[in-house]
């Protein structure tokens, strides 16, 4: 009973996992965002050719279906293609792959939220861009804290209004040709390539359209996270949504708006489609959706990031620190952190969309590509791990080729922005190479401690016994106060003079006795003063004879103690020598 109770409640506590609607949500609202840009970046490229560019797009994302299918499948691991590296190859290369995950989640979060308070501010023309963009980050940053299943409920309500926008403005965009005919078409269709060829618009317009499979590799980074046998599904249903809305709708496009005024309403070309086709009312409902959706695709970043990161520190590449998790299950160190990164490229990058735009894509291709690569090293390297599915070798080839391609093709594009990936991706990677070799610089610092140390160490010892043995030689000399039987006020000034003004642990009081005196009350009052100052040992000493230079000579010669460091009080007039012929003795009282 106890055994079964106990089972009971460890089920309890376990974390629900996300099913198909809501995992796809998660990553999907970052897939399908990116018709709101990647229409009218690719008819910019390759003009009415642009649809073809993006079908060609869909052939290449059904090819990485398999590939992804594959290999998490394999390994259903959070971490994407730096868990299937760390598998397969070096744990270098597996930190290469996260690097770049990482700077593509951060500028995929701070692009979606700019973008999508400019649809705020064309709605509401009192918005603050950056003031917004800021309070949007903070807001996802506290649903991704809460937990990742109420970071789905918010993700599925945005997804299904985000399809059914979608929806109808191709039902309306479909109405409007019905109604107007294919005039519009025709001019577009027979306007010359500014390109100069058929193929090379398409190539350019295929590399621009890869940015609109950003966030197909989301939904292997918190794989854990889902129910069994989701993740496949999600890959199919990312595959479906964007195959179908991006050609359809840069179609539309071509059918509907002229290739002339593409350029001016680039930033919001699907809401002038809206405008054209249905009126006002559906301008500013795919407004509305685009601000929902790209806050949607900044919450696939938090969520994506925190199950790459906490991968990342399990395999101790991370310190420990970003392990910690609240009670809903969040690694809220490390969410917290990715908003702070996020916040501070803001303002480094002054909100510059192209030059975020630079490590967005740049970072993807290169990741996609690195997740091919991790297929075929599988394929050698781990040919007995079980699998649900098998990318055939060549459609892996042609994918990542297809990869190199687009990278090619936006470096062309994108000179500039691809120098500014570079200038993001070196202190990433430094970073990340620190933590790697961190016990190497760890005993680099220890052996160079020890190289400086150890001659420090040698004069350090010579000198503290130096000093040691100087310390305690002064403290040694010993001091010298005749006296005449003094009471013990003065006796105690005497005491206040030596402690005060020289450096001794032992003070000799001599009293030159004469015949018949008695010093009992003298040695009573030397026993107090000797439990008054215990940091000074009292020595009191009777001599019979004369106090002259005569008896000075004789003791400091027997007690070699300089004559300069006995002490009279002040002579009277009867006394039969003057001061100075007492060799150097000092007067203190």
């Amino acid at each position: 009973m106890i055994v079964k109770h106990l089972k009971n409640t460890k089920e309890k506590t376990k974390p629900k996992k996300l099913n198909e609607l809501q995992a796809t949500a998660i990553c999907g609202n970052d897939i399908s965002s990116s018709c709101l840009y990647v229409s009218a970046l690719t008819i910019m490229y390759a003009g009415q050719f642009a649809w073809i560019s993006l079908l060609i797009v869909a052939l290449v994302l059904f090819l990485f279906r398999k590939i992804y299918g594959e290999v998490v499948g394999a390994i259903p691991l959070n971490g994407g293609a730096y868990n299937v590296l760390l598998n397969t190859s070096t744990k270098r290369l597996a930190s290469l792959a996260a690097t770049l995950t990482v700077l593509s989640y951060m500028a995929t979060a701070v692009i979606s939220s700019i973008e999508g308070m400019h649809y705020l501010h064309s709605i509401f023309e009192s918005v603050d861009v950056t003031i917004a963009t800021i309070i949007v980050l903070i807001a996802f940053t506290g649903l991704a804290i809460l937990g990742i299943g109420e970071s789905a409920f918010v993700a599925v309500i945005i997804f299904i209004i985000h399809l059914f926008t979608l929806s109808v403005l191709v039902f309306a965009s479909i109405w409007f040709l019905a109604n107007n005919g294919l005039e519009t078409f025709n001019i577009n269709w027979e306007l010359p390539v500014k390109s100069g060829s058929i193929l090379t618009a398409l190539f350019l317009g295929f590399s621009a359209a890869m940015l609109g499979i950003s966030g197909f590799e989301s939904s292997a980074n918190f794989v854990e996270e889902q129910e069994q046998g989701v993740f496949r599904k999600t890959l199919r249903n990312m595959w479906a949504i964007v195959s179908f809305f991006n050609p359809v709708l840069a179609l539309l496009l071509v059918c509907i708006i002229p290739l002339a005024e593409v350029g001016a309403h680039k930033e919001s070309l699907l809401s002038h489609l809206g405008q054209t086709t249905g009126g006002t009312w559906l301008a500013i409902m795919i407004s509305v959706d685009a601000v929902l959706v790209l806050c949607g695709a900044v919450l696939t970043s938090f969520v994506g990031v925190s199950g790459l990161l906490s991968r990342m520190t399990l395999d101790r590449i991370l310190p420990n620190y970003f392990l910690k998790q609240n009670k809903n299950g969040s690694n809220y160190r490390i969410i917290f952190s990715f908003l702070i990164l996020c916040i501070s490229v803001l303002f480094v990058t002054k909100g510059d969309i192209e030059a975020l735009a630079g490590v967005y894509t740049f970072s993807f291709l290169t990741v996609m590509g690195l997740f091919g690569i991790g297929n075929l090293l599988l394929k050698f390297k781990r040919k007995k791990l079980p699998r649900p599915e098998r990318a055939r070798g060549i459609s892996v080839v042609v994918a990542v080729l297809f990869i190199i391609a687009a990278f090619i093709g936006n470096v062309n594009l994108n000179t500039n922005s691809f120098f500014t990936f570079i200038d993001y991706l070196i202190p990433a990677f430094l970073f990340i190479a620190i933590m790697l070799n961190r016990t190497m610089l760890i005993q680099l610092l220890i052996d160079s401690l020890e190289y400086f140390y150890k001659p420090m160490r040698k004069f350090v010892v010579f000198s503290n016994r130096y000093l040691t043995k100087l310390n305690l030689q002064i403290n040694s000399q010993e001091f010298v106060f005749f006296t005449k039987g003094d009471d013990v006020a003065i006796l105690n000034k005497v005491m206040q003079y030596v402690q005060g003004n020289e450096t001794t642990k032992k003070l000799r009081i001599v009293n030159i006795k004469k015949d018949g005196e008695s010093n009992k009350a003298l040695i009573k009052d030397l026993k107090v003063l000797d439990r008054a100052y215990p940091e000074i040992d009292i020595e009191f000493i009777e001599l019979d004879g004369i106090f002259g230079p005569e008896i000075i000579d004789e003791l400091s010669n027997k007690w070699n103690i300089p004559k300069n460091f006995m002490f009279i009080g002040s002579p009277g007039d009867r006394f039969s020598y003057r001061v100075s012929e007492l060799g150097g003795v000092r007067l203190i009282m």
